[in-house]
């Protein structure tokens, strides 16, 4: 007969049963996985040498704990994990409210069902999905929620006094007796509602309305908080932060290659639905998206004790699938690839994923965004080509490029015309294709165009070439022009201009454009 075919407590004894604790249980899983070499936390990415390591000991010490991270740094979603290492079923009085252990039951109603029942107590086989509790920490949550409370009703039809047990009403962390029970943002907390836990953090049960009503419980309990909120004064009383065993720093990807691997994991990129369009991303795309999210976390413009979710570049894929996707359907192209101009798509993505500053709402969202994005193309155009700032070693591989700018010609680039289009307007400018191909290596003519644009666009980005954005488009050209008509216009140039350029020094010619190039 199997384990969980046992239905009444005599067969339990007969099966010689043993009854372990949550954190025992917990303990024991935990080491016989690590002994297997079976994975624990799978599609937890870049945790392998610093937080995971952490929780494993913790859950080997036995400890509650707590996480401590910025938003989007998996801390909920380790936590939903932890259940992964409770047994798969235990035994529970049959219709009792707290999961009780038939062997050593802690409610009235529990004891006088195996008092009047015996060995023919029937139980039944909790699933382990069924034994985890989670509460998202809010200002308006009260010990009721948490605990419990008395029900002056039931007192009243029962004819019971307020300190009869059977008149609680129980709360969410009693009825995830014998499981884990997980509660988000602990500061959002009340203090007075932090007292509360007190009892079962330390002497592992609870007491309702100050009656002399005690229930052991057996919780592992589990938080997440942000560091700032968690360390500030009055967000946590400090007994309740002495109560829990193992504080846990979480992080953001360290390197370009984790955060990729992240976003691969979670966007929605398979898209072969309908008429769906089959888009292709070039590598240093998906590392410009990714870059994106390193250049938010050092910007002076956002809020960096908020933080940058690696939702930002999840969303951020997304849209950028989206935008040539939806170019290719307006157009009739069953296949497209993505360009640096659908990257304007992607500021939705991240204007409302990130908290700024005051500088940051100065400039406004939209500009921050777009601001971001320039600036990873700039980080991850040097890693594949010469510096053009490199007036010496870099700038000459561009020569023809910025001189066929100088001669007062331009591009413009819409952001909904086809592929060939596109090609067709690219090709004009002399140089451009070997550049591409010669430090991109493109596997298709499609990452040759795009890698073409990605070029001038990042001579943008370093002062070279001008730009100009309009609603449907972009144009790139001479950055001279593209300055006097600023001027002309009352406007400043700045934004896409380096002074350094016009250093004195460096002045060794009577042609202006010299320096540009």
């Amino acid at each position: 007969m199997a384990l969980t075919d046992r239905t009444t407590l005599g067969e339990l004894k007969e099966a010689d049963y043993q009854v372990r604790s949550v954190k025992d249980e917990l303990r024991a899983n935990l080491m016989q996985k690590l002994r297997a070499g079976e994975e624990v936390f799978s599609g937890i990415l870049g945790y392998d040498e610093t937080v995971i390591p952490r929780i494993q000991n913790a859950i080997l010490a036995k400890h509650d704990l707590i996480l401590l991270g910025l938003r989007g740094q998996a801390k909920s979603r380790l936590i939903r994990m932890l259940p992964r290492l409770l047994d798969d079923h235990i035994p529970v009085i049959e219709d009792t409210p707290l999961n009780e252990d038939p062997f050593n039951p802690i409610t009235k109603q529990g004891r006088a069902i195996v008092e009047e029942r015996g060995d023919d107590t029937p139980i039944e086989w909790l699933p382990r999905e069924a034994r985890y509790g989670e509460k998202l920490a809010t200002p308006d949550t009260t010990i009721a929620d948490l605990i419990g409370d008395i029900d002056p009703i039931k007192a009243a039809n029962e004819r019971l006094t307020y300190a009869d047990e059977e008149v609680i009403h129980f709360g969410i962390v009693p009825r995830t007796n014998r499981g884990i029970f997980a509660i988000n943002e602990l500061p959002d907390l009340q203090p007075r509602i932090q007292v509360g836990l007190f009892n079962i953090m330390e002497e592992q049960d609870i007491q309702i309305r100050g009656f002399n009503v005690r229930f052991p419980l057996d919780v592992m309990m589990v938080f997440s908080a942000n560091p700032e909120d968690y360390t500030s004064r009055g967000n946590l009383v400090t007994p309740l932060k002495d109560r829990i065993d193992s504080q846990i720093t979480t992080h953001y990807p360290k390197t370009i290659e984790t955060g990729m691997s992240i976003t691969e994991q979670e966007a929605w990129q398979d898209r072969a639905d309908g008429a769906a369009v089959d888009v292709h991303i070039p590598q240093f795309f998906r590392e410009i998206v990714e870059q994106v999210a390193f250049e938010a976390r050092e910007s002076e413009y956002i809020d960096q004790t908020s933080g940058v979710s690696v939702r930002v570049t999840r969303a951020a894929l997304e849209a950028l699938i989206s935008a040539a996707e939806r170019r290719a359907l307006l157009n009739g192209e069953d296949e497209t690839t993505v360009r640096v101009s659908d990257l304007m798509h992607v500021a939705p993505a991240i204007t409302g994923k990130v908290e700024l500053v005051y500088e940051g709402e100065q400039e406004g969202a939209e500009e921050v965004a777009l601001t971001l994005i320039g600036r990873a193309v700039r980080a991850l155009f040097d890693e594949y080509f010469p510096d053009p700032s490199d007036k010496e070693e870099g700038r000459p591989e561009y020569k023809d490029v910025l001189d066929w700018f100088a001669q007062g010609r331009s591009i413009d680039l819409d952001q909904d015309m086809s592929d060939a289009a596109y090609a067709e307007t690219l090709g004009q400018i002399d140089g451009l294709q070997a550049l591409a191909e010669e430090y991109l290596s493109p596997d298709t003519t499609g990452e040759t165009h795009t890698g073409m644009e990605f070029v001038v666009e990042s001579l943008h980005q370093h002062s070279l070439v001008g730009k100009e954005i309009s609603d449907g488009g972009q144009t790139y050209d001479d950055i001279m022009g593209s300055m006097l008509s600023s001027i002309g216009d009352g406007g400043v140039p700045g934004d896409d201009f380096d002074e350094g350029d016009f250093d004195d020094d460096d002045d060794d010619t009577d042609d202006p454009l010299s320096r540009y190039r």
